[in-house]
């Protein structure tokens, strides 16, 4: 009776079956087909295109194919995928903008640089190029290995024999399961001029390569923009480098205005889509100074994309901002990733190199071994042929008299000494090669093969013989495919910014409670005598009015900080400059603000250095400070300031250097004078602590670091202000509830601001009705502390003082001493 087997269940961790099966699906995605092999630089698809092509005998001396025919042996023999996956390898190679040599030449629609789609397969044919046919020389001499196809009906290559460096030639792109490759083409003549410098010194440095190869060559041209980071990408691998289209500027005899003519663009970038965005961006106002919409007036002879300008604009300017905000400037990130021993890895620039010859140098040994093998194997039939030769009559009578060919054979190998081979090759030689002159062939055809053996074998018994073999092959490849570099590499230039030509002047910034925004050139306002009515600064609505005003120079950054203690930032030069009754532009246009979200305080920064702190206050009294380096690289989403209790905001930002003393003021009146060294420096998202004290519904409006011999100057939103000495304010520790600095009554209002002033200074005073008046210090007189002040503005029923400014400037002319007062009564 037979025994049965009987199914077991065996337990399994789902983890370890995750874990293999997915190690193995990722290693068949990475070696199968996604990364190309360093020695041909080929992914599978690749290889078995090529392959197919040569084994259909679609080469470069032989008519077309459609591509359809070529496509369905593919798959059927080789790759059992898509078909259109495999169509679009063959359009890729086939297009001269994506391959710096390509391997396919295509008859038909394969698409364009527009990135119009190529013809149906049915429609386009194909055969392979000269170049390509010269990667699988020699492939019939068993020079590489075959493995059996999916189905193990046919093989095919593992490697193709590959004459040309196509890793660095032609590059590659692709992704696999955690990890990519992106290696750029380069110029055959360079690169083979560097693979000869290493095989003649195999110590060469990368600096020694980067001589020969100093950067990648697109096929679409261009610059690359930089030559550091191609050292560092060669030296390590990867690295990122910047690509800029060419472009030059041309002037239009007809109306003498400048156009920016683009020749060349960056690789892969779509020229259809670059156009489209410079006109939206255009459009947007993003980039100024185009006139009209960018035409592109590409034909046979090369590409031309022409962008007019407007009569006042500074080409340079236009330009650099086409660099900065299309894709005429993209990067390229460098990722010498490839398949070596059925491993991933990564490879710099001379081990890439070494790959290949040590390739080659396979490639050779194996072809000359097979040479010889079969030159040995003729030697041995010659032989044969030299004895029957010298035995002709006995030899032509044995096999008369033999009643078949196999007696006749036996005959022979008994009688001479013959192998079977020599006995059937004498057998199966024609009558004709027995006349005289074929004689002497045989007998010459036997000499050169014995000499051919002898050199073969001389080639395989010394390296340095296969190496000159190696660099003569490259030499020729060179002689027949080399062309001139098309991509130029260019040391970083300084760019050209709109900054560049902008004058550094003071500018008054204004900002409405309803968050508008301007700015315009502080020698706007001339100075008044105390007590005028003030200009008009700003048109705004009913409901809005003018609550910011500060100073800051056209190069200055300006930083935002925000009611929910976020910072942005933004150059002063970039803010609108609108007319005196103006409203300015949204500042939410400006900022990437959140909903809810306004800006509560403001500081101008001229450079981002050590060293320097950003002190904060509250309306809740509260200080903190943050090293000001900690600002310096803001995302434009906005990043964290400081952090805020509910119903707290800030009302104040300055730069110290760490050691300074501050006064904080509050609406009713009081302030608390303290060294900056008792607030320690914390990080950026950390709450502050307490600075000052504060009575039941009073709050921080001003936050001052003071400087010696200045006074300092409290203002009132009923127009009241009043400059007092600073040794009346004592020092103390922070945290208490500080002396008065002025008496408020209902006629002055709760307390706006507090500036130190010195006699040299003016000030500004804004309304909320959008009146702006200057003033002169020195006309304030200087009074004790507990005083409510003088009159500075008259202001009308229902309008109050919301914001000051001290400007520090020297004093102008005296221009104005008699036409003050009419000036005021506009």
């Amino acid at each position: 009776m037979e025994a049965t087997i009987k199914p077991q269940k065996v337990p399994v961790y789902i983890e370890e079956e995750m874990r293999e099966s997915f190690m193995a699906y990722a290693m068949s995605v990475i070696i199968s087909r996604a990364l190309p092999d360093v020695r041909d630089g080929l992914k599978p698809v690749h290889r078995r295109v090529l392959y197919a092509m040569y084994d259909a005998g679609n080469t470069s001396d032989r008519p077309y194919k459609k591509s359809a025919r070529l496509v369905g042996d593919i798959m059927g023999k080789y790759h059992p995928h898509g078909d259109t996956a495999i169509y679009d390898t063959i359009v890729r190679m086939a297009q001269d903008f994506n391959m710096r040599y390509p391997l396919v030449d295509g008859q038909g629609n394969f698409g364009s640089i527009d990135g119009d789609n190529p013809a149906a397969m049915r429609y386009t044919e194909i055969r392979m190029t000269p170049l390509a046919e010269e990667m699988l020389v020699d492939i019939e001499k068993e020079t590489v290995d075959f493995i059996a196809n999916y189905d193990d009906s046919l093989k095919e290559p593992l490697v193709l024999p590959s004459r040309i460096p196509n890793l660095l030639v032609n590059g590659a792109a692709g992704i696999a399961v955690g990890m990519a490759t992106n290696i750029p083409p380069h110029n055959l003549n360079e690169v083979i001029q560097a693979l000869v410098a290493l095989i003649e010194n195999p110590d060469i440095s990368i600096e020694e390569l980067i001589s020969h190869i100093p950067g990648p060559d697109f096929p679409t041209g261009g610059f690359i923009h930089g030559k550091e980071p191609i050292v560092q990408a060669y030296k390590e691998g990867k690295g990122i480098i910047q690509m800029r289209g060419k472009a030059f500027v041309e002037t239009v005899k007809r109306t003498g205005k400048e156009q920016i003519i683009i020749s060349e663009i960056p690789y892969m970038v779509n020229k259809a889509r670059l156009i489209e965005q410079i006109a939206l961006l255009n459009e947007e106002k993003k980039i100024e100074g185009i006139a009209g919409e960018p035409r592109d007036e590409s034909d046979r002879e090369g590409m031309r994309i022409v962008i007019e300008l407007k009569r006042d604009a500074v080409s340079e300017i236009v330009l650099n901002q086409l660099y900065k905000h299309t894709p005429l400037q993209e990067s390229f990130g460098i990722n010498m990733l490839a398949i070596v021993d059925g491993k991933p890895k990564l490879f710099n620039l001379k081990e890439a190199l070494k790959a290949f010859v040590e390739h080659r140098k396979e490639i050779v040994t194996r072809r000359t071994a097979y040479d010889l093998r079969k030159a040995e194997e003729r030697l041995h039939i010659l032989e044969g042929f030299r004895i029957a030769l010298d035995n002709l009559d006995a030899v032509i009578t044995l096999i008369r008299n033999s009643a078949d060919p196999k007696v006749a054979k036996e005959g022979l190998m008994n009688n001479f000494a013959l192998s079977e081979t020599q006995a059937q090759a004498i057998l199966d030689l024609r009558l004709q090669r027995l006349t005289g002159l074929e004689r002497d062939k045989i007998m010459e055809e036997h000499r050169e093969t014995g000499e051919l053996i002898a050199k073969l074998r001389a080639i395989l018994g010394d390296e340095k013989e296969i190496y000159k073999i190696i660099v003569n092959e490259l030499k020729e490849i060179k002689e027949k495919y080399g062309d001139k570099r098309r991509t130029q590499i260019v040391e970083r230039s300084e760019e050209i910014s709109i900054e560049d030509t902008i004058v550094d002047e003071d500018m008054a910034v204004t900002i409405s409670h309803e968050g508008y925004i301007k700015r315009n050139p502080v020698t706007l306002y001339r100075a008044q005598r105390r007590g005028g009515k003030g200009k008009i600064g700003t048109t705004t609505r009913e409901e809005d009015f003018v609550e910011y005003l500060f100073i800051a120079s056209m190069h200055s950054y300006i930083l935002f900080f925000t009611t929910i203690g976020k910072v942005y930032w933004i150059k002063v030069h970039e803010l609108p400059q609108a007319s005196r009754a103006a409203r300015g532009k949204p500042i939410v246009n400006l900022l990437d603000l959140e909903p809810g979200e306004k800006v509560s305080a403001f500081l101008t920064v001229k450079e981002f250095q050590e060293g320097r702190y950003i002190v904060f206050a509250t309306k809740n009294g509260l200080i903190k400070k943050t090293e000001l380096m900690a600002y310096a690289n803001p995302r434009s989403s906005g990043i964290r300031a400081i952090g805020l209790e509910d119903r707290d905001e800030v009302i104040g930002v300055r730069l110290t250097d760490g050691e300074q003393e501050i006064i904080l003021s509050t609406a009713d009146g009081q302030s608390i004078r303290f060294k900056e060294e008792q607030v320690r420096p914390t990080g950026r998202g950390t709450f502050g602590v307490v600075g000052m004290r504060l009575d039941a519904g009073d709050k921080v409006v001003s936050m001052e670091i003071l400087s010696p011999g200045a006074d300092v100057l409290t203002v009132s939103e009923g127009g009241y202000g009043k400059r007092t000495a600073m040794d009346e304010y004592r020092l103390q520790s922070r945290g208490g509830k500080g002396v008065i600095t002025m008496k408020t009554t209902d006629k002055t209002g709760r307390v706006i601001g507090v500036q130190q002033v010195t006699e040299e200074d003016q000030l500004m005073l804004v309304t909320n009705s959008g009146k702006i008046i200057r003033l002169r210090i020195k006309d304030i007189r200087v009074i004790g502390r507990n005083t409510q002040g003088v009159r500075l503005i008259d202001v009308e029923e229902g309008e109050r003082v919301v914001s000051l400014a001290r400007l520090a400037e020297k004093e102008e002319d005296e221009e104005e001493e008699q036409g003050g007062g009419e000036e005021g009564k506009e």
